[in-house]
């Protein structure tokens, strides 16, 4: 018997959908809690906990992507998905910028559905039991707390999403080193295609902002290549 399922908020509005993956996810061991609309989906989010979130972008009440956005001002760290129909880049873009790990268009597969999920709740420590003790990274003045997804500047602490928790120590593992981005995407998105790419270059700008308070710490493109991580003291 499965103990401590992994807790999944299910945000969709196409009822025919729903059902059929929520009752799939639920042949696979988790538990699903369904919602129809954003509204809905945001009261029933801060009534409970949840180890991972999948939300359709286009709710009625409130979208998908102001959704994440609410959630995140709740919980920093917890992995959302995105479903969505919607295919264009900018879509993508918009995804990861309003908080999203990662997003998948419709139609999709319940196999690669799962197969997102089992990467997020084990890097997010819900479905392993690896409990090592895993050293913090100094980062110039910054301390990163990987274990914890905690990226700390003196008394101020942020806690990261698991997108960018393993971006970071990717780059901190390898700093003041040229990284392909192909290298990147495959290590911490476990793919190369051309979509990651983009969002790629979203969550390097968001890293950027975080480390943005110690001069001695950069992130720089290196031009058709990929990125650098700087770090002038170590």
């Amino acid at each position: 018997m499965k103990q401590n399922k992994p807790k999944i908020l299910y945000v969709e509005d196409d009822l025919y959908l729903s059902y059929v993956t929520k009752d799939n996810l639920e042949l696979k061991g988790y538990g699903i809690t369904f919602c129809k609309d954003g509204k809905e989906g945001l009261t029933v989010f801060k009534k409970d906990h949840f180890d991972l979130c999948i939300l359709d972008v286009m709710l009625p009440k409130m979208d998908g992507f102001s959704l994440a956005k609410e959630i995140r001002k709740t919980n920093e760290h917890i992995p959302i998905i995105f479903l969505s129909a919607k295919s264009m880049k900018e879509d993508r873009i918009e995804g990861f910028v309003s908080g999203g790990d990662d997003y998948i268009t419709k139609p999709f597969s319940i196999e690669e559905l799962v197969l997102k999920i089992e990467v997020f709740l084990k890097r997010s420590k819900v479905t392993n039991n690896d409990n090592k003790t895993v050293k913090d990274y100094k980062i110039g003045m910054y301390i990163f707390d990987y274990k914890n997804m905690l990226l700390s500047f003196e008394n101020e602490s942020r806690r990261l999403t698991v997108r960018e928790n393993d971006l970071l120590k990717y780059l901190v593992l390898n700093a003041n080193k040229v990284l392909k981005k192909e290298d990147i995407l495959n290590e911490v998105w476990q793919t190369d295609s051309y979509f990651n790419s983009r969002s790629l270059d979203v969550f390097i700008s968001k890293l950027r902002k975080y480390l943005k308070k110690d001069p001695t710490v950069q992130i720089n493109n290196i031009h058709g290549i990929g990125f650098i991580l700087v770090i002038d003291n170590i």
